[in-house]
C-alpha cells in the first residue's frame, strides 16, 4: 500500500484505482471513508472483506453532484429534497428507494439506499476524477473507533487498503446523521453531524428510529447496539455506575474539565469552552489517544443531550461496555 504525497496527483491515482475495482482510503469532513465503486458488487464486496464487516449492515453511497441521484433512487420525497438543498453538500445521508443499478449488496438486501454528498473538497473532488459513486463507510475494522486522521486507518487497515489520500484531521470527527424522510414525515435513524434541531428547523417535528438488538433489523448504517468501540473497556458515568476499583488505571473522557474524584492517569478534555462542535470533532481522536495509551479503563462523562451532544451520546452509548 503506498501513502499519498501530493495530494493533486494521487486524487487521479486514486481514481484510476477506484475505475480498476480497488479500494481507496479518503478524508471526509466527518471520518475517513474506505471507498470502492458503488456500482460494481465484486468492488463492494472488498470493502466488506477489508473491514470484516457482516453484509447485513449497509453502506453509503457518496456522490459528486445532485443529479447522480437520477442513476440510484426512483424518487425524492419532498421533505427529502428540502433536506438535500439545505445541508448538502455536508453530514446528513438520506435514504431512499434504490433503483436496479444499485447492487444489493450495498444495501444489504434493503430496497432504499443511503445516500450522501460530502463537503470536503479532496473528497468531492476524487469522487468527480472517478466518475462514479463511491460506497463509504467509516476506513476502520468493524466495530472499532472511527478515523479522523489518516495515521488512524494506517494503524487499523494497513495492507488491506490500496490507497490512503491524507486529506488532514476530520472537521466535524463524527459520522453523518441519517435520515428517512417521506412527503408526510421525518425520521433520524442516526444522529451524527447535522443536529436534530437544525433538520427540525427545515422539515418540522422528526421521530427518533427505534434501535433493534436483531442485527438483520439495521435499516441504515450506524444503528447497531455495538458499534465505534475502543479495545480498552470504556463505561459511561452516570447515576448507575460505581467509580472504578482502586488499582485501575484510569482514563477520563470529559467535556470541559474533570470531576476531581476519580484518579485518572490521563484527562481528555474535548472542549474547554464548553463547545460541543469542538467537542465532536475531537471526540474520535481523543479515543484515539486514550486507546493507545497504558491505561485498564476509561471513564465517559455523558454530555448535554442537546445539538451535537446527541451524536456523542450515541457514538460513546455503543461504545461502552
Amino acid at each position: 500500500m503506498k501513502q499519498s504525497c501530493e495530494i493533486s496527483s494521487d486524487i487521479a491515482h486514486a481514481a484510476t484505482i477506484l475505475k480498476g475495482g480497488g479500494l481507496v482510503a479518503f478524508a471526509t469532513e466527518t471520518v475517513y471513508g474506505l471507498g470502492a465503486n458503488a456500482l460494481e458488487a465484486e468492488a463492494v464486496a472488498k470493502i466488506f472483506e477489508a473491514k470484516q464487516r457482516p453484509h447485513f449492515d449497509p453502506l453509503i453511497v457518496h456522490i459528486a453532484e445532485i443529479n447522480w441521484l437520477e442513476d440510484l433512487v426512483t424518487f425524492v420525497p419532498e421533505k427529502a429534497r428540502a433536506l438535500m438543498d439545505h445541508f448538502w453538500p455536508g453530514p446528513l445521508t438520506v435514504v431512499l428507494p434504490k433503483t436496479d443499478r444499485v447492487p444489493d449488496l450495498v444495501t444489504s438486501g434493503l430496497p432504499s439506499v443511503a445516500v450522501r454528498m460530502p463537503s470536503h473538497e479532496q473528497a468531492r473532488d476524487l469522487i468527480a476524477s472517478a466518475g462514479v459513486p463511491i460506497a463509504a463507510p467509516s476506513a476502520n475494522r468493524f466495530g472499532q473507533l472511527s478515523p479522523t486522521e489518516a495515521r488512524h486507518v494506517q494503524q487499523q487497515l494497513g495492507d488491506r487498503v490500496d490507497l490512503i489520500l491524507d486529506g488532514g484531521p476530520c472537521r466535524v470527527g463524527v459520522e453523518s446523521t441519517v435520515v428517512r424522510a417521506t412527503d408526510d414525515s421525518c425520521q433520524i435513524l442516526r444522529h451524527g453531524g447535522v443536529a436534530q434541531e437544525e433538520i427540525e428547523a427545515i422539515v418540522g417535528n422528526v421521530e427518533l428510529a427505534d434501535v433493534s438488538e436483531r442485527p438483520e433489523a439495521v435499516a441504515s448504517p450506524g444503528m447497531l447496539p455495538q458499534h465505534y468501540s475502543p479495545r480498552t473497556r470504556l463505561v459511561i458515568l452516570n447515576d448507575d455506575i460505581t467509580l472504578p476499583a482502586k488499582g485501575l488505571r484510569v482514563g477520563e473522557l470529559c467535556f470541559q474539565e474533570p470531576t476531581g474524584h476519580i484518579a485518572s492517569v490521563k484527562i481528555e478534555r474535548l472542549s474547554k469552552d464548553g463547545n460541543l462542535r469542538e467537542a465532536a470533532a475531537n471526540l474520535f481522536a481523543a479515543l484515539w489517544r486514550l486507546d493507545t495509551s497504558d491505561i485498564n479503563l476509561i471513564v465517559a462523562h455523558q454530555f448535554p443531550n442537546e445539538g451535537l451532544g446527541r451524536a456523542i451520546n450515541d457514538r460513546l452509548s455503543r461504545a461502552a461496555d
